[in-house]
């Protein structure tokens, strides 16, 4: 993919100056002069707050990277350098601070295309114009989807089928004729290339090699900029620099850094701090000014033999030695939309299943923590006993079933002793402690509704449990399919041991099990002997009044429930549990609870559910009395307008119509996180990456919950992690893709 910037950065020059930079250092000057010392500079007739100049910046920017760089560049009144393909026009970009852009353009095949980037860039007040000689295989930006500055028309597979194969100095001689904007030449590596560069008119000469700059500079002798591109990291780089002869230097990979993490935001703190820090070096140093810096304070260590003795020979592991599981596509899912989430900051993303932020005050973890310490004392526990349940290990099992069985109790009428109960590392341990203990063999097989969470799926593969998808119709999965599916598992000669479902707005399809669904599903699961895994995580968090859980109808103990407070608490606490209540003979008749056995497995998985996570969810179910469905009405409310929202904006864009003609439809879900929209055109990971880098969405594709395969046409839109006019903004860009797709 390519880089949002593209200085001379260029992977081989860039790593040989910052091993020089490592082998340069500061020499400590006197006392300091009163007062911060003066970072300011004068290049080309401007003056700039420091000798930096950001970027330059390739043509396919994060979406609104190309402006947010400018912009926070000419808030750090430093130049900021864009590229001919950017898909920002240069009279935007140019407006958009009161520092002038500098153009970074190319050896085109068409002289007329350098005409007219030329004429455009001074139309739109920039300040000077970079043309790096050398070939195309020093140019690393590759594809550019929409250049808003070219006549071709975007996307182009490839920018340099329109270049010339090797820019020459009769390139920067027809440049030199074609503008009267500053020039600057850049890929001067030597002293004759700096020669040949001043006899073409050059105004400026961008140096690759740290250590080729002290001979260029004192070639050039002044007659115009010298400038340093590759490897600057820090604030003291910059003064080895000018030390070493560069009037300024440019900064490109930890803008582009700042940029992927916190956008405008992120290149402002990065910019800041590369002034900030050459400001400290200059004290350091005893410097008042950038002119009073010279050779003298930097001090050369030796270079690094020619020859070093090669390091031991490690042999590397073979992921074919690793177990299978590794290389399951499932578990790259995740690890790849975090990728595509962060390779886009820019972008809106309906991709995350998370709470929203808006209703979480950190200060409110203390005052959870506070209640049930309270607690723990109301209930007679002393000092001593207090602090040992918040410092040491606990209790495998949990320390707080009691006030989860009350939980259980007052909201959702199911009744079940605290022993049923194990208190988990999130519902994802829940879940891998479940399957541990009922798998038992190659011929057991754990059945789930498909498509499915990816962390069951994700789980079984770890253990090696063999899964059979049970497909969904368009109201959910159907008892008579799930029959026939465990009919002919049991032909098969294999053992249906379970049936993982989530009955509640399901993760990712939306739907809910209607009450008939659901007293069919019981009597199914009592008949056939096999184990209900309920996992109904957005229940609580959903508007109006949910239907009973498969939990609190189960008589006959057939339903393992899976609970998290993930959803209705907060995340990062990490806690969830299952619900074990059926009984568990052993060999000598004694009988226990299936809780008892999963708690087994956990001492030798996680050994204890954190005390302090276990404290802050408790304060919290104490301080609403158990009702974790009143805990959470106001975010239960913002969920459901925030699902409806979505599903207006995406009917307000796409009329009916308009949605028959393009082949796209969508369900209506009436709470939870998740929609389902089914397209005409393959939506994977190539789709995504379109979709975010050209049009600025994220979305999931629904191939990642198919365990039997399928999904290959179904997106899946996260709507609780996002506000109204995210929302709003979000379906556009995503109509767009999808009309982009279908066009």
């Amino acid at each position: 993919m390519p880089e949002q910037t593209e200085d001379a950065d260029q992977g081989g020059a860039s790593a040989a100056n910052r091993e020089a930079f490592e082998r340069r250092g500061l020499r400590q000057g006197g006392p300091p002069t009163p007062g911060p010392p003066d970072t300011t500079v004068k290049v080309l007739g401007r003056v700039w707050s420091a000798p930096l100049v950001v970027g330059p910046l390739a043509a396919p920017a994060r979406p609104g990277g190309e402006l947010a760089v400018v912009r926070a560049a000419g808030a750090a009144q430093l130049p900021c350098v864009v590229g001919a393909f950017a898909e920002r026009t240069f009279a935007e970009l140019g407006s958009a601070t009161e520092v002038p852009p500098w153009l970074r353009t190319y050896a085109f095949r068409a002289h007329a295309t350098e005409r007219h980037l030329a004429e455009r860039a001074e139309d739109a007040g920039f300040g000077a114009v970079l043309l790096a000689v050398g070939g195309l295989d020093d140019i690393r930006l590759k594809r550019a989807a929409a250049p808003a500055n070219l006549t071709e028309r975007g996307p182009l597979g490839d920018v340099r089928s329109l270049l010339t194969a090797h820019a020459d100095w009769a390139d920067v001689e027809r440049l030199r004729a074609t503008t009267t904007l500053p020039l600057l030449v850049a890929g001067v590596r030597t002293t004759s290339d700096a020669r040949r560069a001043l006899d073409s008119g050059a105004d400026g000469v961008v140096v690759t090699s740290l250590d080729a700059l002290p001979g260029i500079a004192e070639t050039v002798g002044g007659r115009c900029p010298v400038l340093l591109s590759g490897g600057v990291r820090r604030g003291a780089d910059v003064l080895t620099a000018v030390a070493d002869g560069a009037d300024a230097v440019f900064a490109g990979r930890p803008v582009l850094h700042g940029l992927r993490s916190c956008g405008r935001a992120g290149v402002a703190e990065v910019l800041d701090g590369l002034v900030r820090e050459l400001g400290d070096a200059m004290t350091f140093t005893g410097t008042a000014t950038v002119a009073d810096i010279g050779p003298g304070l930097v001090r050369t260590g030796p270079r690094p033999a020619a020859d070093p003795a090669p390091p031991p020979a490690i042999r590397p592991l073979r992921r074919a030695e690793l177990h299978a599981s590794v290389s399951d596509p499932v578990l790259d899912t995740m690890t790849f939309l975090n990728e595509i989430t962060t390779r886009y900051p820019e972008a809106i993303s309906f991709a995350p299943g998370r709470p929203y932020d808006g209703f979480f005050d950190s200060e409110q973890i203390f005052t959870h923590l506070r209640r049930y310490l309270n607690h723990l004392e109301e209930q007679g526990s002393s000092p001593q006993q207090v602090r040992t349940a918040m410092y040491q290990y606990g209790p495998t099992a949990g320390l707080i079933r009691e006030i989860i069985a009350d939980s259980l109790r007052a909201d959702e009428n199911i009744d079940v002793p605290a022993e049923s109960i194990v208190v988990t590392v999130g519902a994802q341990e829940a879940m891998l402690l479940v399957l541990r203990a009922l798998i038992t063999g190659p011929d057991d097989v754990l059945l789930v509704s498909s498509p499915c969470y990816v962390g069951i799926t994700g789980a079984a593969r770890l253990l090696d449990v063999a899964v059979t998808p049970v497909d969904e119709r368009e109201d959910g999965v159907s008892c008579a399919d799930l029959e026939a599916v465990i009919r002919s598992e049991r032909a098969r000669g294999r053992r249906p041991r379970a049936f993982y479902v989530v009955p509640d707005h399901s993760n990712p399809s939306g739907t809910t099990m209607g009450p008939r669904a659901r007293a069919e599903l019981l009597e199914l699961a009592a008949r056939h002997g096999i184990l209900i895994i309920e996992d109904s995580p957005y229940r609580l968090v959903s508007p109006g009044p949910p239907l009973p859980t498969l939990k609190s109808q189960d008589p006959a103990h057939t339903v393992v429930h899976i609970g998290s407070f993930s959803k209705t608490v907060f995340p990062g606490a990490r806690v969830g549990f299952v619900v074990a209540d059926q009984p568990v003979v052993d060999a000598s008749g004694r009988t226990g609870l299936l809780a008892d056995e999963l708690a087994k497995i956990k001492s030798m998985v996680t050994v204890n559910t954190s005390s302090l996570s276990q404290a802050a969810v408790a304060g919290t179910l104490l301080a609403a009395g158990g009702k974790v469905s009143e805990l959470n009405s106001a975010a239960a409310a913002y969920y459901g307008d925030a699902m409806r929202a979505t599903l207006r904006e995406l009917g307000a864009h796409l009329s009916p119509g308009r949605r028959e003609a393009l082949g796209v439809r969508w369900n209506e879900p009436t709470g939870g996180f998740f929609l389902t929209l089914r397209v005409p055109f393959r939506a994977d990971n190539d789709a995504l990456i379109r979709s975010a880098q050209d049009f600025g969405v994220i979305w999931t594709p629904m191939t990642y919950f198919h365990p039997g395969g399928g999904g290959l046409h179904g997106i899946r839109l996260s709507t609780s992690y996002l506000t109204p006019a995210q929302i709003s903004e979000g379906v556009a860009r995503l109509v767009r893709f999808i009309e982009s797709e279908t066009a």
